[in-house]
């Protein structure tokens, strides 16, 4: 194994079973844009509440999503935290990605125009 090469985020396998789900990867986009209510993300998702809620226990053991009281309304919250572990996981293979596609332009750019 080579040095400063991650072998996975700690909770990777966690996140990446709750990001599989497309209404879950929605919820979260939703809430990139700002905190919502679980009525404000019914309304968004065309879901029945309890799905919704369903949906978001799921993000919040994952800890995706945190709570926080508003009179008598929870409002859900994305927390980037677990998605950064997973993204400093992936830079590896974003470098290796990277580089494939600029051998690709070079050897496109030194082809002779036909």
């Amino acid at each position: 194994m080579s040095a400063g090469v991650p072998t996975g985020p700690p909770a990777g396998a966690a996140v990446f079973a709750v990001l599989a789900e497309p209404h879950r990867r929605r919820i979260l986009d939703l809430l990139r844009e700002r905190p919502r209510t679980v009525g404000e993300l019914v309304a968004e998702l065309g879901l029945t509440q309890p799905g919704t809620s369903k949906h978001l226990r799921v993000l919040r053991e994952a800890g995706l999503v945190r709570t926080r009281a508003d009179a008598q309304r929870r409002v859900y919250e994305l927390r980037l935290e677990p998605l950064a572990e997973v993204h400093a996981w992936l830079e590896p293979y974003r470098r290796m990605w990277a580089g494939g596609l600029d051998a690709l332009e070079r050897h496109l750019a030194a082809r002779p125009e036909g």
